[in-house]
């Protein structure tokens, strides 16, 4: 068998319903993947940084994952109010931060793949607090609808995501490209679709209260609760794409292309100043969901 795919999970957990299905088919995931930690970071709709880390902690709980995968808080605040802190021994989101500085550390033949799923924040937190460890990883975000402006992730924290730019570290982009059928957002999944596939799914484990209340001893069925309690029929697993892609390349179509920096939410197209990234576009929803699905059931 070829060498597991070391990753750390970013997320901004407690957010819609496709944050949680990510960390659970990343660690379901585990022939391909390592999951050496989960770090949360909060964004506006997530409950606070207490409530991202309590449904991260939840997902680890029904995928009989807590404890074997460390969990760390982040950064509530985003960069700019951060920081100018970040030398101290401790600031907003210092434990996500040094965790993802010593897994970036730690001795291994491959880089670490950061996943974050939701803003920037203790990405670029980790990389002003230890240049050194830009060598060591390569960051795979879920975030912006490049070459538009906006996006969830990207507006929760911009500044984090120039400062990443600026680094220099090995950087791919998830595109997400809101209404149209080039970025993670073509990948749908219906609430029907959820709840023919997941019911049983996962390993048994001990009762856990659910986001919404009733008890759960397994993902799955969890899994159909957060479908039946959102508010959409239909919904794109846009953080499920971003792991499905580390998990097999041939998922989705990845380009290098020269982006500006952002100013505010808006790419500034009339700048000067590129930055060379990768782009993962056009992605296989059919492989996908078939590999998620599957994936799920056999957790």
């Amino acid at each position: 068998m070829s060498q597991r795919i070391p990753v750390l999970i970013d997320s901004d957990a407690n957010n819609e319903v496709d944050d949680q299905h990510a960390i659970a088919y990343a660690l379901f995931s585990d022939e391909v993947l390592d999951v050496i930690g989960i770090t949360v970071n909060n964004t506006p709709h997530g409950n606070g940084i207490q409530g991202q880390y309590d449904e991260a902690l939840r997902v680890l709980r029904l995928c009989g994952a807590e404890k074997r995968v460390p969990l760390y808080k982040g950064a509530e605040e985003g960069l700019e109010e951060i920081l100018p802190h970040v030398r101290d021994n401790s600031f907003d989101g210092h434990e996500a931060v040094d965790f993802i500085i010593d897994a970036a550390m730690a001795e291994r033949s491959q880089k670490l793949v950061l996943v974050p799923i939701g803003k920037l924040t203790n990405i670029a937190l980790a990389l002003a607090r230890a240049p050194v460890i830009k060598e060591r990883i390569k960051v795979v975000w879920l975030g912006s609808n490049y070459p538009d402006s906006g996006e969830y992730n990207l507006a929760a924290d911009p500044d984090s995501v120039n400062f990443v730019l600026e680094s220099g570290v090995d950087f791919e982009i998830v595109t997400v490209r809101y209404q149209e059928t080039t970025g993670s957002t073509a990948v749908q999944v219906t609430r029907e679709q959820i709840q023919q596939n997941m019911p049983g799914t996962g390993p048994l484990v001990s009762a856990i209260s659910g986001r919404h209340g009733g008890q759960y001893t397994r993902f799955g069925d969890y899994s159909v609760s957060l479908f039946e309690n959102f508010g959409f029929a239909t919904w794109s697993l846009f953080d499920v794409v971003a792991v499905a892609v580390v998990k097999n390349p041939a998922l989705g179509q990845l380009n290098e292309v020269s982006v500006p920096p952002l100013d505010e939410t808006e790419w500034d197209h009339d700048s000067t100043t590129r930055y060379r990234v990768r782009m993962w576009e056009h992605f296989d929803k059919n492989e996908i969901l078939k590999d998620f699905f599957e994936t799920m059931n056999a957790g």
